[in-house]
């Protein structure tokens, strides 16, 4: 009996010895602290992701419901601006496009499972009930460019896939393409990628090991790349590089966390000082930093913070401000989103929407703004599943609450991904009469 104690006490106290000397190392970040850390991050990583894989809900795609009501509760066709408006949604891989008044005219719907190949960045993707549509831009013959991104994995971004009008795969792009893309002149397209890196840069130890390595990349209108460039090193290589020594310790492992790219072109040139055509806008949300990028020397040519946290979705409008979805700096409680144009020459800010009592404005997660050509701006609030229109003085002249709703007692709304409003004078006629049908069958 003495002898089996005794195995018993050298058991505990060799378990009380590893665990002070892993507290220890940990502590000093000395060996085998890199090994035990990522152990760690892996095994709370796999618990967080069967949990979501056993239950989706659980996922940021999915957002207590604020309201009851559904579809459009505000329309004033004398003051809104019509047209189409082109949407995702975190219940689906889908892309709807619906009339003002909310009814759905077309769908494209494509699982990602079918376009992953072995090909792909990503070796063993999620459920396609964890993967969602991202950003979308439909062409005018009615061909659907998308993003996808995983909600439960990390890169996350799962890659871009364009389809036809009937949801046939054309071609994909399947690197961790994530987020955000634009088009240039010549339809090239830009594009946001990451992928993990395992060397830390020489100036910023503090990185974790690994960190997503954030890319800008140029395809080709068909999907062949031809040109990628390293947003990591361009910061680091920046007056900015200062930024990585004030990272959020949540940030460690993805230190940049760019959002948003914006090609500037010749219009866009004129009256913005700070870039050439060619160049992107790019938005580092981690580090509250709005960056012009040239793609010929992979630098960045000027930057700017400001007033905003978390923020998404800048673009430089025609008179040169930049607007801006500024998703944390309101700091007032349910209010905590807000709109922000601002003179990037001076910093001064001359435009902006903030919620109020009545309507609470507030997203933590993606997020969007698009001037429209009647000088009003359409909001896409993300996580209150909400789309919604607003006039210069404020006035909301339309509202979309997204329908879908999910939970024991429907307290869940899937989360708005991305939201355009599209003039249906830019469809090809044979689209665009093909839509008008589809709405006359939908009355």
């Amino acid at each position: 009996m003495t002898e089996k104690i005794g195995t018993v006490f050298f058991v505990l106290m060799i378990a009380f010895l590893a665990f002070v000397g892993g507290a220890m190392a940990i502590l000093s970040q000395t060996f085998p602290y890199e090994f035990l850390s990522n152990a760690y991050r892996a095994g709370e990583a796999l618990i967080i992701q069967r949990q979501i894989i056993n239950d989706p809900v659980r996922t940021n795609l999915w957002q207590p419901a604020r309201t009851e009501a559904r579809g459009v509760t505000v329309y004033d066709p004398a003051r809104a601006a019509p047209g189409y408006t082109l949407y995702t949604s975190g219940d689906d891989n889908a892309a709807r496009l619906m009339t003002m008044d909310g009814r759905i005219v077309h769908e494209w719907r494509r699982p990602f499972s079918t376009v992953w190949n072995d090909q792909a960045a990503v070796s063993s993707p999620q459920p396609d009930n964890l993967i969602y549509m991202d950003k979308a831009h439909v062409f005018p013959n009615g061909d659907l460019l998308v993003i996808y991104i995983s909600s439960a994995d990390t890169p996350w971004g799962y890659g871009i896939a364009k389809l036809d009008k009937d949801s046939n795969l054309i071609w994909s792009y399947l690197a961790s393409a994530h987020h955000d893309f634009d088009f240039a002149s010549d339809k090239r397209i830009y594009v946001l990628t990451h992928a993990f890196n395992f060397e830390k840069p020489v100036p910023v130890p503090q990185l974790s090991k690994p960190y997503l390595e954030d890319f800008l990349v140029i395809l080709t209108p068909d999907g062949e790349e031809v040109k990628k460039i390293s947003l990591t090193d361009a910061v680091l290589k920046s007056p900015y590089r200062s930024l990585f020594d004030i990272l959020p310790f949540f940030s460690l492992s993805d230190p940049l966390h760019p959002n948003t790219v914006e090609y500037i072109d010749a219009d866009k040139a004129r009256h913005f000082p700070f870039g050439e055509e060619g160049d992107a806008l790019v938005s580092f949300r981690n580090i509250a930093l709005i960056a012009v990028v040239s793609l010929r020397t992979g630098a960045i040519r000027w930057a700017t913070r400001g007033p905003w946290v978390g923020q998404h979705d800048p673009s430089i409008l025609p008179n040169g401000n930049i607007l801006l979805f500024d998703n944390l700096g309101g700091f007032r409680g349910n209010n905590s989103s807000q709109l922000t144009q601002f003179d990037p020459r001076t910093l001064t800010v001359t435009w902006g929407y903030s919620g109020d009592a009545d309507h609470p404005f507030y997203s933590y997660l993606r997020s969007s703004a698009q001037r429209l050509p009647n000088g009003n701006t359409l909001i896409n609030e993300s996580d209150g599943g909400r789309l919604f229109e607003v006039t210069r003085s404020g006035d909301i002249v339309w509202e979309y609450i997204n329908p879908v709703r999910r939970g024991d007692n429907e307290e869940l709304i899937a989360v708005v991904s991305s939201g355009q409003r599209i003039d249906p004078a830019t469809f090809d006629p044979e689209f665009r009469k093909m839509l008008e049908q589809q709405e006359q069958a939908a009355r």
